[in-house]
């Protein structure tokens, strides 16, 4: 499984790959060029109340009343995203919810698309979050690799720090998604362990135009609270 890896001065660490598998060979040397690794694993108890069930493939919802003009983000056909539990309620935390799951999404949609530079990644992140995953999705890339299948985000906790400043953790189920060769198309599916479930834990902060950015970024494999 990869190691999450220290990104510059900042608490930020690289975003791990969206897949449940181990890389190849090649993108393992690109990791360790990247520098060490870091993973933690938790003994905490699972999050209550987190669903059980298999992936879902819903998208992100939308926050009522929203008139930002965002970009189009459409994924291939074999990969699929669900988001559980993506509204609260109140409107200021559901709009915070609704750009932290785009911000996910964006990675995805870079990564599938072969484009670190993706126009849809820097509108839904920026600082050291977008400079992290810019660096992990060209890593991806460079090892010739995508992916296939399905992630499961479940079990948001959203914490207002003020008008334009937000935190949100959530899980990521991952056991379903899966290396896949960008070349030959062929998709490694390789059975999934507790390293297929993430924390993330992030940052955010309402720009100008009204968008919620991701601007800070933790992930850790194997954490208790997300593992099922």
């Amino acid at each position: 499984m990869i190691a999450l890896l220290s990104h510059g001065e900042s608490t930020v660490k690289r975003r791990s790959l969206p897949v449940a598998a181990a890389l190849a060979a090649s993108a393992a040397l690109l990791l360790t060029a990247c520098g060490g690794g870091d993973d933690k694993s938790s003994d905490n108890d699972k999050i209550a109340g987190a669903d059980q069930s298999a992936p879902a493939t819903s998208a992100v919802p939308d926050a009522s009343g929203d008139t930002v003009e965002r970009p189009t983000m459409k994924l291939p056909d074999d990969v699929t995203e669900g988001f559980e539990g993506w509204k609260t309620g109140d409107a200021a935390e559901d709009a915070v919810l609704a750009d932290a799951g785009r911000a996910q999404t964006a990675v995805t949609y870079a990564i599938t698309q072969g484009d670190p530079e993706s126009s849809a990644l820097s509108f839904y992140q920026s600082g050291t979050a977008l400079a992290s995953s810019q660096d992990w999705v060209k890593g991806v890339v460079d090892a010739g690799l995508t992916y296939s299948g399905a992630v499961r985000y479940y079990a948001p906790d959203v914490s207002m720090g003020g008008k334009d400043t937000a935190g949100v953790s959530y899980c990521a189920d991952e056991s379903k998604a899966y290396n896949k060769n960008r070349k030959t198309q062929e998709v490694d599916k390789v059975p999934a362990t507790d390293q297929s479930f993430v924390l993330y834990s992030t940052r955010l902060e309402k720009n100008a135009e009204g968008v919620w950015q991701t601007t800070k970024l933790e992930s850790e494999r194997g954490n208790g609270k997300c593992v099922q």
